[in-house]
């Protein structure tokens, strides 16, 4: 997937550097990501649900706030206050140069952030929050032994996360004037509460204390079993999983017109590395977004189906798919198909109906459960017309698969 890098001002003039994740495809979505306390856009939580939202479909902007990163600035000089303010420019800057942002995402003290600026952000619909803190006061706790100092004298280097940071009075003064919950109370928007049980950096009573102010509709997912970071591959796959379900439930549905695949058979499907993991792969097909993987045992990291568990849904699709159409057709009474399916490699010279006599060779083995008031007659036509679904004859007949270079 396409990612465009480029500046833009910040609410006090300095340029701010940005990460644009892209689809394949026109987005069906923008949505803006605000990180962690003194982390980055490239921060692993934040760039791997960038990367996966977008293999989804929905184009994510993350930025640098000021004096982190590669943007300008010096970090000393901001508060909460200006990166609140950072965030409506960088949506007024999506909004400028492509769409505004529909979805707002913030990790950490970066969900105080989206929470407090969604208010001034009037095309936001959806807002998703990712361990946030109730009161951006919580955050003075990671130095909470040097408050006394930076009160007196007014400014002090603390280490955060092992590097050094510049505290300024301003800092805890503007941070202590915050009222998140007024603003979580007049959000207007939908909002989804992700926080993982254990966090011992910011405690789920955080979420509890948002959760109770927020008006519908609102929601919880509990991300059990995560750290504070998300730095496990599968916690980050799991809040894009998550998010992106529950954000289409409140954008505006795709147009035909916005896509000319859709609708025509067959279309193209396109598989693109993401580079977020040795295997993981996006796969786009008209209007829909998937991920393939390998397991863990085989050195992926199990973020989607693999290539063969592909191959035995689209078998698995087809034959039901075949039964319906025939049970339709004749007016039998099937009320569900299931379909269970599993790859295996056997011995050649194991299989007696088989032409190869040698070495290994691939066999499906298919278990059809039909449901509904039929007779035994009915049941052997419908299990022969199973296979007469177009994927088997595919897969029973001889393909050629012409590869080439592309130009």
């Amino acid at each position: 997937m396409p990612t465009e890098r480029f500046q833009f001002p910040g609410a006090e003039g300095q340029q701010l550097a940005a990460s644009l994740e892209l689809p394949e495809r026109e987005p069906l979505a923008y949505a803006l990501f605000a990180h962690c306390f003194t982390c980055g856009k490239d921060v692993l939580a934040a760039k791997r649900i960038a990367v996966a939202l977008a293999a989804k479909g929905i184009a994510v902007l993350r930025f640098d706030f000021t004096g982190l990163g590669s943007s300008e600035g010096d970090f000393a000089n901001s508060t909460f206050s200006s990166n609140v303010a950072d965030l409506v420019r960088a949506a007024d800057h999506l909004r400028e140069t492509r769409k505004a942002p529909a979805i707002l995402i913030g990790h950490s003290l970066g969900g105080a952030a989206i929470l407090a600026a969604a208010g001034q952000i009037p095309d936001a619909r959806a807002v998703a929050t990712i361990a946030a803190p109730s009161d951006p006061a919580h955050v003075t706790g990671l130095f909470k032994d040097r408050i006394a100092d930076i009160r007196t004298q007014g400014e002090v280097e603390v280490s955060l996360a092992g590097r050094p940071f510049q505290i300024k009075r301003e800092f805890l003064d503007d941070i202590a004037e915050q009222n998140l919950m007024a603003h979580v109370t007049g959000l207007h928007r939908a909002l989804l509460i992700m926080h993982a049980p254990d966090d011992d950096t910011v405690s789920i009573d955080n979420a509890t204390r948002i959760f109770v102010a927020a008006r519908h509709p609102k929601s919880f997912v509990s991300l059990a079993g995560a750290d504070h970071l998300l730095t496990a591959k599968q916690d980050a796959a799991y809040v894009a999983d998550v998010i992106a379900a529950w954000a289409t439930r409140y954008l505006d549905p795709v147009a035909p017109e916005q896509d000319a695949d859709l609708g025509k058979a067959p279309r193209n499907v396109v598989v693109r590395e993401t580079r977020n993991g040795k295997f993981q792969q996006a796969i786009s097909l008209g209007p829909h977004r998937m991920l393939a993987d390998e397991p863990v045992a085989a050195g992926g990291d199990d973020t989607g189906p693999g290539p063969y568990d592909y191959v035995l849904a689209g078998l698995g699709a087809c034959t039901s798919m075949t039964m319906r159409l025939y049970a339709e057709r004749k007016a039998l009474p099937l009320e569900r198909v299931t379909v269970t399916l599993k790859h295996n490699k056997i011995h050649a010279e194991d299989c007696a109906e088989c032409e190869t006599r040698a070495g290994m060779l691939d066999q499906i083995d298919l278990v059809i459960a039909m449901e509904g008031a039929l007779d035994a007659e009915q049941r052997k036509r419908l299990m022969e017309i199973a296979d007469k679904c177009p994927v088997h004859r595919t897969l029973t007949s001889e393909i050629r698969i012409v590869t080439r270079a592309a130009d």
